[in-house]
């Protein structure tokens, strides 16, 4: 019986020495080692990659943000403040009017086939939308010339980037509402336009936060 006691009682000491010994290497030790060691390397990224505007941080460069106006009563969504680039479409973002704040709401895709009458309607009524807020006088835009990630959603629906085609689509536009030149307006796109990571993979992009803080600069200095 004594005997049984005691190898108990060793067994349990042992576990608990192992409990603590694990304890402090696999939960303080090693989450320290790594978080050292990414502030050391590429304190950016393990910051979330986050984007400043005059000394505030205004969202991350991984994450999209939608620029909407107040919703008006009797409104199911807000409109778009046309004063700025526009994200893709995405009921996935939250609304952000101001540029110095963002939330969250649901990160998910709509899961519906190419032939569902749902998403060809939406998708319709996308393309209607991007043509009739960024035709200005003199320059119509032809349903051609819509860039798919226009009118879609990507599989996150928080996307923080679009096509330069999409960018460019809107230059004229944003140039118009604020009162700045296109020539202007389209050196900002080339500026934030990244081409493909290490030459061949993914396709070039825009990141719209990233461009809209630049155009926030510039209207500012304007």
């Amino acid at each position: 019986m004594n005997n049984s006691v005691g190898n108990t009682a060793r067994l349990l000491w042992a576990g608990l020495r192992a409990l603590l010994v694990l304890t402090v290497v696999c939960g303080v030790l090693y989450p320290l080692a790594v978080t050292g060691v990414a502030q050391g390397l590429f304190p950016d990224k393990a910051n979330g990659s986050e984007i400043t505007s005059n000394g505030k941080v205004v969202g991350s460069e991984l994450i999209g943000q939608r620029y909407d106006l107040p919703m008006k009563k009797g409104e199911e969504t807000p409109a778009p403040d046309l004063r700025w680039f526009q994200p893709r479409p995405s009921n996935g973002l939250g609304t952000n009017s101001v540029n110095t704040q963002y939330e969250l709401i649901l990160s998910g895709a709509t899961n519906l086939s190419g032939d569902n009458k749902e998403l060809i309607d939406w998708v319709t009524a996308a393309k209607a939308a991007v043509i009739k807020d960024n035709s200005v006088p003199g320059h119509p835009i032809s349903p051609a010339d819509v860039p798919a990630d226009a009118v879609t959603s990507s599989g996150s629906g928080l996307d923080p980037d679009i096509s330069p085609e999409y960018a460019q689509l809107q230059v004229r536009r944003v140039a118009e509402r604020n009162h700045l030149d296109v020539a202007q307006v389209e050196k900002l796109v080339d500026q934030h336009t990244e081409g493909r990571i290490l030459g061949f993979v993914g396709e070039p992009r825009v990141n719209v936060l990233q461009l809209n803080v630049a155009l926030k600069q510039l209207v500012n200095e304007s």
